[in-house]
């Protein structure tokens, strides 16, 4: 699950730095939000298995929180291909395979 909390990571990094200017570092709401992630991404209940959040059964995302990584991956998820191309390449994979239903590690 190192890969998931690396790209939301390089995510909310993206997103903080044009949206709220942090040239180094992460403002408050943004660290909180990572944090927040890091948490549920640890607590996961499938474990290795996990599959793309967005593609989930079980929804452990408070709502409001749900609602502000949708903003930040609809704002940084494309600026990842040129930023952070392994990352994003793989979440994509990983996306259709589990949108096929197949599995992946």
């Amino acid at each position: 699950m190192d890969w998931e909390a690396r790209t939301i990571e390089a995510m909310i990094r993206i997103y903080c730095r044009a949206r709220h200017g942090a040239a180094r570092g992460l403002c408050g709401d943004c660290s909180g939000l990572l944090a927040y992630a890091r948490e549920r991404i640890a607590k996961c209940p499938f474990g290795t298995g996990k599959p793309v959040c967005n593609q989930c059964t079980v929804h452990c995302y408070r709502p409001e929180m749900r609602e502000a990584v949708r903003q930040v991956m609809r704002f940084a998820g494309p600026r990842m291909v040129w930023r952070h191309p392994v990352l994003a390449v793989r979440h994509l994979v990983r996306s259709k395979v589990y949108s096929s239903g197949g599995r992946s590690k």
